[in-house]
């Protein structure tokens, strides 16, 4: 990322990592430190503390992180940069199920702040797996790590998925946050940490083009798109027991859905941006489990070839069950039963081993009045789409239709399309810089809040039921590197409709 004029430098803290041998460490968030280093965004008071659960040198823990880093950067990587931000990587041992190596943490701490300089700023970053969550929150809260005091700011960050259902999300809230406050409490999307994501606000709120016309008198409908080439992999353990609706709908899509439906919030900060989504999100209507059967797809993947990589079939990925009902494939059509989108239907799809990459989301307008071409092929003529694309390729497309040059009236449909790097010359990122960043100077605009979390669990909930009640009936096969099960186009053709095919 390239550093913006205005960009607040954040105060001086030790960055406390739980987890810090793990991919996610390796791959995203170490990378993302480095793009800020170089972006010249960290604090010059600055420690990076990496909690093992087995005693490691810091020496064994700095190499690591380095061999990582030359592995998983989004761009080269310059020695005096990384030397520089590894230089302050500490390793301590620390293990929830023994509470007495927290003690000796908090001790280890206070040392390291008072050599750094940091001005006692802790921000714990919890890159573990979600059952994690409640042990080391609990172990730190009783050691008084997470205490406020002296001026000195503490912030807890965890990662996805939060809870398993609405019952989990609940009880991890209120274990959370009676610990920490809501404003110390950190629930990190990775998605909305790029740029295109987050342009979504940009895009609604200052275009007068736009603005107007988004709403039911104006839009037929929308798509929102996360579609996976990969298979589950090594994941299958995790995988088996979460499914593409837990894993990606009540975050991603949701996340993505908030953004699009949301009312203008009052003011552009994290209390208003926060409740005008959670308040969207809390709109989504509930359906019975009937309605949930009807208005869904869940497929799961068998064998077949994405590109030029072959993909077994699912069921036969090591640590899943033979007979395992868990979907890789999501299909939903939800309706927001509010005065802006009353009547208007969001299907969302998301799935594992499909064949191509896309994220994007994706407004149908309504079509106007053909009679002034009753003597042209109107059925030919193209949809209007705004297309916001998140990947592969970041940027916006707009769909319409125009005059094919010649003496008679012929109408064809073309793009045009904005793409972030044609326009903007930044160094490549992986989403996390501005998140890091953004928990670092306290500013939580980009992250769920409690209610915010519910609301989106409640509206999943009832598919949850309804497809672990149903068992294996209504569960679609496909073969890897297609488009997904048959179904999925049906949800739509039912309402006269189509899924939206890349261009």
């Amino acid at each position: 990322m390239t550093s913006q004029p205005n960009a607040q430098i954040p105060d001086g803290c030790a960055f406390v990592i739980f987890g810090v041998t793990g991919d996610l460490t390796h791959r995203l968030v170490i990378p993302a430190l480095y793009n800020l280093a170089e972006a010249n965004l960290l604090p010059e008071k600055f420690c990076v503390v990496g909690i093992t659960r087995k005693e490691m040198s810091s020496e064994d823990l700095r190499a690591s992180l380095l061999e990582g880093l030359k592995k998983f950067a989004t761009r080269p990587v310059k020695d005096d940069i990384a030397d520089k931000l590894l230089y302050c990587v500490t390793a301590v041992s620390a293990d929830p199920s023994d509470p007495s190596s927290f003690d000796k943490l908090r001790k280890r701490l206070e040392k390291l702040e008072a050599n750094r300089n940091t001005g006692g700023n802790r921000l714990f970053y919890l890159a573990t797996p979600p059952d994690a969550f409640a042990p080391i929150s609990s172990e730190l809260g009783r050691a008084g790590l997470l205490k406020e005091e002296g001026g000195a700011w503490r912030r807890l960050v965890v990662e996805k998925p939060f809870g398993t259902d609405l019952a989990s999300a609940k009880k991890l809230n209120d274990h959370l946050l009676g610990i920490v406050s809501e404003h110390s409490l950190y629930r990190i999307d990775h998605y909305l940490g790029k740029e295109t994501v987050q342009n979504i606000l940009v895009l609604r709120f200052s275009n007068g083009m736009f603005e107007p016309i988004w709403n039911r008198e104006h839009i037929d409908h929308i798509q929102i798109t996360v579609d996976e080439k990969l298979g589950v992999a090594h994941r299958g353990s995790f995988y088996d027991k979460t499914g593409a609706l837990r894993d990606m709908v009540p975050n991603h899509l949701f996340q993505l859905l908030s953004l699009v439906a949301m009312e203008p919030p009052s003011h552009f900060n994290a209390h208003s941006v926060r409740s005008a989504k959670a308040e969207v999100l809390a709109a989504i209507q509930q359906q019975s489990e009937e309605e949930a059967l009807r208005n869904s797809v869940r497929g799961q993947y068998t064998a077949g070839k994405v590109g030029d990589t072959e993909i077994g079939d699912y069921r036969k990925v090591q640590d899943v069950d033979p007979a395992s009902t868990t979907e890789t494939y999501a299909a939903l059509k939800l309706t927001i039963d509010n005065w802006r989108w009353a009547g208007v239907p969001f299907y969302l799809r998301t799935g594992k081993a499909l064949g191509a990459k896309r994220t994007e989301v994706a407004i149908k307008f309504k079509q106007a009045p053909f009679a002034m071409f009753r003597c042209t092929p109107v059925e030919e003529l193209s949809q209007n789409y705004l297309v916001i694309g998140i990947e592969p390729v970041e940027g916006i497309a707009l769909q319409f239709n125009t005059k094919i040059p010649g003496p008679t009236i012929a109408i064809d449909g073309v793009e045009m399309t904005f793409r972030y790097k044609d326009y903007f010359k930044v160094a490549p990122s992986n989403g996390y810089e501005t998140l890091l960043h953004d928990c670092m100077i306290g500013d939580n605009i980009l992250f769920q809040r409690a209610d915010g979390v519910e609301a989106g669990w409640q509206a999943v909930q009832p598919f949850l039921d309804a497809w672990q009640n149903a068992g294996a009936e209504g569960l679609e096969s496909y073969a890897a590197g297609s488009n997904g099960p048959e179904k999925a186009e049906a949800l739509l053709k039912r309402d006269g409709r189509n899924w939206r095919e890349p261009s």
